[in-house]
């Protein structure tokens, strides 16, 4: 039997778990941002090489230590990795693309679907059981977006983009929750950024656009790279093995709301009445989409605890 945690390492997975969740929700003003000057595919190119030399010294440093084992039949890294890659590609490109043409705060409440979505993906795609909290969820997160795109005018391409990223990203994790509990954390990561570094790079080179980014997007690359993405990712690893998942997912849903605060502070965008209520309502059904489990079927395999 797994002992309890104790209220002050609960507390600290707590507390990183909402630094985490306050970083994410920066990036949307950072990448809204460098949009204005660089295109999506070298947003994300330089975006994941950066990420892909920062974690590069910690995987190797814990390899060190502790040498890998062979893999298992089925369990080869890369194949994992390639496949994770391209669905992340996926989410970012299409989350980039959004920001050039939607508010950053919209985009982020958009976003947040992800959340709803990946359920009802489980329910269609593995003939699961969709609980009574997914179908309260569902008309409450439409009619959030309704306030949303009714505040901020016309549903506009950016908007399509960003249920784009929501959908592939909920794909992401369904596809993770099913793989990553074959390898370790942070050599499968590793893997994912520099699969999503190379598919960005091929992406930039086809579409013709300047290799290099101007020079004063390299701070805001280097946040998004090394804070966004490498310490991230090491932050919710350690956050949470003290946290329960489910707890880990109501934290996650504030990811939206610091998105917004940041918008304003950074962007100066501001949300008014129907907006807010309209993004409460993606808050809560973000909330109650989690609260009930999906059933599995019979003889399903049951993932480790993961980080997303």
């Amino acid at each position: 039997m797994t002992a309890p945690t104790p209220p002050t390492d609960h507390l600290r997975g707590v507390l990183l778990l909402i630094l985490v969740t306050a970083i994410w929700g920066s990036t949307f003003a950072v990448v809204k941002t460098l949009g204005e000057t660089m295109s999506a595919p070298a947003v994300i190119a330089w975006r994941f090489v950066i990420a892909t030399v920062a974690l590069t010294p910690l995987v190797w440093a814990t390899a060190r230590r502790r040498p890998p084992t062979p893999a298992p039949p089925g369990r080869n890294l890369w194949h994992g990795g390639v496949l994770l890659g391209a669905w992340l590609i996926a989410s970012y490109g299409t989350q980039t693309i959004a920001l050039q043409t939607t508010s950053a705060n919209r985009a982020a409440f958009f976003t947040a679907l992800s959340v709803v979505m990946v359920p009802v993906w489980l329910a269609v795609g593995q003939r699961r059981r969709m609980p009574l909290t997914l179908w309260l969820a569902l008309p409450l997160a439409v009619g959030g977006l309704a306030l949303l795109s009714w505040e901020g005018g016309r549903l506009v391409i950016g908007d399509v983009w960003a249920l784009g990223c929501a959908f592939t990203y909920a794909g992401y994790i369904v596809i993770l929750e099913r793989l990553a509990h074959r390898h370790a954390a942070l050599p499968f990561t590793l893997v994912q950024l520099v699969v999503v570094s190379v598919l960005a790079a091929v992406w930039l080179l086809l579409s013709g656009e300047p290799l290099l980014p101007p020079p004063g997007s390299w701070w805001p690359l280097a946040y998004l790279g090394v804070a966004a993405t490498a310490v991230t990712t090491l932050l919710q690893t350690v956050g949470q093995r003290r946290v329960s998942a489910a707890e880990a997912s109501l934290i996650y849903a504030l990811e939206p709301v610091t998105a917004t605060i940041f918008s304003f502070l950074l962007l100066g965008e501001r949300v008014g009445l129907r907006g807010a209520l309209g993004g409460a309502l993606v808050v809560v059904a973000t909330v109650l989409s989690q609260r009930g489990t999906v059933d599995a079927p019979p003889h399903a395999e049951t993932p480790a605890p993961q980080s997303e």
